[in-house]
């Protein structure tokens, strides 16, 4: 049995059908924030800026370690030096005091080489230490510019929710006066074309823009007002009016 609803139920659907078309472009104005570009593109900066945060980071690292295994060295031929320095001095054996004197002699030159070393790895140290300072502080402007959009973003996206939240109130009270079967139609054509209702004015259809040929509107004219009729150009549910030119 074809479906039937009064001319003011049908009309209902072009209300329905408003509220639907603002709900998807208020979902469309929330993907499209210009705030969602820009914080995109910041994020591909934070990317980069974090790669070379970690390049450096690990070049500070082998440096420090590099250091500390100098300092390392320095101190066992510091307590080498200190040992044989004692020794030094209790013993009586010329043979002893010879040894121990070339044995000083060595590593003194060992330890001011060392100490040159750990002179130029301390330089090098402190060089990288204030390269990662540097990209430390990038990425601290980046984020504080990212906090400044995302807050905009917020503040947007609170208005688009009250728009969202309003609208999908007026569409479930308007939803409530359409008659079970008419508003499953409705819904199943939605889903598959993006539009479930389209408005006949003027014999255009407002879902495709096309106007509707001599022999369809013969058919619209004959059918009568609680007959529910799809458009044949958008396959909705093609909603009369005085409007329509019939």
């Amino acid at each position: 049995m074809a479906l039937k609803a009064s001319p003011a139920e049908q009309a209902l659907l072009l209300e329905l059908q408003s509220f639907d078309t603002k709900l998807s472009q208020i979902a469309h104005r929330a993907k499209t924030l210009t705030q969602h570009a820009g914080l995109a593109k910041l994020s591909g900066e934070r990317a980069e800026i974090a790669a070379s945060l970690s390049e450096q980071n690990g070049i500070l690292e082998d440096a420090e370690i590099e250091l500390r295994r100098i300092e390392s060295d320095v101190s066992v031929v510091e307590a080498r030096i200190k040992r044989d320095d004692e020794r030094l001095q209790v013993t009586s054996s010329v043979k002893d005091v010879q040894a121990l004197e070339q044995e000083l002699a060595a590593l003194r030159n060992r330890q001011s080489n060392l100490e040159e070393i750990e002179l130029t790895v301390m330089e090098r140290v402190e060089e990288q230490a204030a390269v990662v300072a540097r990209i430390d502080e990038q990425m601290a402007e980046l984020q504080a510019r990212v906090a400044v959009i995302e807050g905009e973003r917020d503040v947007e996206l609170s208005a688009v929710a009250v728009d969202r939240t309003n609208a999908e109130a007026n569409r479930a009270a308007i939803a409530e006066k359409i008659p079970a079967d008419l508003l499953a139609l409705y819904e199943k054509q939605r889903l598959r074309y993006g539009f479930g209702a389209s408005h006949l004015r003027g014999g255009v259809s407002s879902a495709s823009g096309i106007r509707l040929n001599e022999n369809d509107m013969v058919a619209i004219r004959s059918a009568a007002p609680d007959d529910v009729l799809m458009c044949p150009e958008s396959n909705v549910i093609l909603v009369r009016t005085a409007e329509s030119g019939i």
